[in-house]
Order: structure tokens, then sequence, then C-alpha cells
């Protein structure tokens, strides 16, 4: 048996689409969905990642505005950007790329930005929000993973679940969305006793460790779906998840790494501009 490969690339061309025609009637009323990112620094990934956001907002029919801003900006400088952007009437959405560099607080930059233009759902208030279940914005990692189980009819009713990771930007949202859909979840990270024994027990196995090929066949029960979120580079500096290849042919479903949850993270972060935009005017969905 060789898993189904769980196309990430196919799926986030296809949401992108229904993106962009719910973009054309908002702006048929006059309303343009607009993403503020913000990348402090030059740090290369950050770099490579925002020109991904600029390309998916023209996809999108989004309005965007890019600010780059020097290394030595203070973080009085940058919340003071943050605060004129909250107020920004053309701006539905606001996106600081982390890392932020060492003198400034990620949490003081993430704290900083209004709830309601909160894109990346990692606001305090946000995270309240997704753990009651009662949300506007998911951080788009998770938020990816669920629509492909949802595009492959996969459902957590009732499924074991577990995710290796315990981060707030994937592992611990991931868990939650999980819960809410029915699913039984377990959380390991680097704690857990026995991580090999709890993993075997998993319908659907979420890896999100950031360690090349750290999930072996020995740890996947035959049958299981598996999600790698990881992205990493291998030692012949090709990119590679936190999954194993060999795992292919003991998964019934399986996340290529390239162009499986990957593709799908910055198609969520233009589906919760889109969300914004309509929340910031009262329009239900």
């Amino acid at each position: 048996m060789s898993a189904v490969k769980m196309d990430g690339k196919a799926l986030s061309a296809k949401v992108r689409g229904s993106i962009l025609a719910e973009t054309e009637k908002l702006k048929a009323q006059g309303i343009t969905p607009g993403l503020a990112v913000i990348i402090v620094g030059n740090d290369p990934a950050s770099e490579i990642y925002v020109r991904n956001k600029e390309k998916a907002c023209v996809e999108c029919g989004f309005y965007s505005e890019k600010y780059a801003l020097p290394e030595e900006t203070t973080e009085e400088q940058l919340l003071g950007l943050i605060a004129q952007l909250n107020e920004s009437p053309q701006i539905s959405g606001i996106l600081c790329q982390m890392p932020v560099p060492k003198h400034i607080s990620e949490q003081a930059v993430i704290d900083a930005i209004d709830p309601r233009k909160d894109v990346d759902a990692f606001h305090p208030v946000n995270v309240g929000k997704i753990m009651v279940g009662n949300f506007d914005f998911v951080p788009c990692t998770p938020a990816g993973v669920m629509e492909l189980l949802e595009e492959y009819k996969i459902d957590p009713k009732g499924k074991e679940c577990v995710v290796i990771g315990r981060s707030n930007i994937v592992g611990k949202p991931m868990s939650m969305l999980l819960l809410h859909k029915h699913g039984t979840v377990t959380i390991c990270h680097s704690r857990t006793k026995d991580l090999a024994e709890v993993c075997r027990r998993a319908d659907i196995l979420v890896a999100a460790v950031g360690k090349a090929g750290f999930v072996t066949p020995d740890m996947v029960k035959e049958g299981a779906v598996v999600i790698d979120v990881g992205i990493n580079r291998n030692a012949e500096g090709k990119v590679c998840g936190d999954v194993d290849a060999a795992v292919l042919d003991k998964a019934s479903f399986m996340t290529p790494v390239p162009g499986g949850a990957g593709p799908m993270t910055i198609t969520m972060l233009m589906k919760n501009t889109l969300k914004a935009a309509k929340v910031q005017r009262g329009i239900s969905e």
C-alpha cells in the first residue's frame, strides 16, 4: 500500500479561486480587502515568505502594503506603525513577519495588533476564542490542515488524533481544531514518555516538530492519516518534512513536503484577510 498524497497545491489554487470570486463581489460593494505586511531586518527566509504573501494578494484581488523596516528599528517605532495601521480603513489585516530582531518583544508586537485585524490569529483574544470554539481567525497552518482533511473527506470525529509539537503557532491550535471536530486528541512533546507508542495509536498523526525525518515507519499505525507540517533541509540541502519518506508505504493519506500543508498556509492567510474585511464591516458569512 502506498499513501494517497494530499495535494496542497491543487487545493490552494481552488481555495484562492473562491477567495477571488468573493473579493470581486465585495469590490462591487466598494470594499477591497487589504493586507499590510511588516518585515523588520533582512532575514532571507522571511523575505521569501513576504514575497509569496504579496503574490498571493495579487492572485486574490487584494490591496496590499509592505513595510520593510531596517534592523535598527526600535520597538516604539514598530508599535507606532502598527497603531497607524490599526486605524487605517484600507487595511483589513496586519501581519508582522516573525522573527523580529532580539531588541523587540514579539509578544508586545502581537499584543499591539487590533484583534479584528490579527490575521495570524496570535493575539491573546483570538487564542482565547479558538479555545472556546467561537473564533473568526485561526493560525494559518492548522487552518490549512483542516481544509486538507475536509477536502479528502477525513473526519476527525471519534478518531485518535496525535499532534507532535506544542507550539503556539501550530501544535496547540491544531489540537484545539481537531478537538472541536470531536477528535480524541493527545499532544506530544520532548518530555513525552514512549513517544513512538503514543504515535502508533493515532488514526490521524500531525507532525510539527521541525526535525527532518523525525517520524519513522515504526511510529505509524498501518493505514493512519499522516500530516507533515515540518519544513526542514536535509543533509543534501533538499527541502523535506518531519516525516520519513518511507512512511508513505504505511499511511493511507499523507501530505508531501513540499506541496502538502505548505501551500495551504498562505492561502489561509488570504482567507483570514477576506474574513477580516467582512467582520470589520458587519458582513456575515
